[in-house]
């Protein structure tokens, strides 16, 4: 077992949060079932900047064009592949929402070889696990992806999967805890 590692910033409270911040994470906490959503509080002490990371994120996920339930495939084997046991706890939560059944999950864990997948969302984890795996998508993936996305949800979904890649090493290099559930 994986000793726990201690959180590098503690989670902050109304002093460290500011009041709009503070709303912020009361709401948020709630939203994902806990009464402290650790991701959340600890991000909250940046003030302003929190509230922007906050409006971009919103505009991807749940705000974003593709369907939800994708948007669950992409985020949680991003969590799967960077092992980030946090942004999995979330995303498992919200994917059972938009219809991510156990049976999906375990594909999804075991990527887009796994038996089950229609062409379009193998092509969907394909193009995720290149991406971070590469930092890019080959051409014949790019080309597999494109005939299910039309060119607003490709770019999308680039920016899906580096805003949930860029998190998971957030929450893995500040050391956040994951919540209590």
């Amino acid at each position: 077992m994986v000793p726990l590692l201690q959180p590098r910033i503690s989670p902050g409270r109304l002093r460290e949060l500011g009041p709009v911040n503070w709303v912020a994470w009361q709401v948020l906490s709630r939203a994902a079932g806990t009464g402290d959503a650790h991701l959340f509080s600890t991000l909250g002490r940046t003030r302003g900047l929190f509230r922007g990371w906050l409006h971009y994120s919103g505009r991807l996920m749940p705000g974003g064009r593709l369907p939800r339930h994708e948007s669950e495939l992409v985020i949680i084997r991003v969590a799967h592949l960077r092992g980030c046991e946090y942004e999995m706890d979330h995303h498992i939560r919200l994917g059972k929402r938009a219809g991510v059944t156990a049976g999906i999950l375990d594909q999804v864990r075991g990527g887009p070889t796994a038996t089950g997948w229609s062409a379009k969302h193998r092509a969907l984890l394909t193009a995720v696990d290149q991406l971070v795996a590469n930092r890019d998508i080959d051409d014949a993936a790019w080309a597999e992806l494109a005939e299910h996305y039309d060119e607003r949800s490709l770019i999308e979904i680039v920016l899906l999967v580096n805003q949930y890649e860029g998190l998971a090493a957030t929450i893995t290099a500040l050391r956040i805890q994951r919540d209590n559930v």
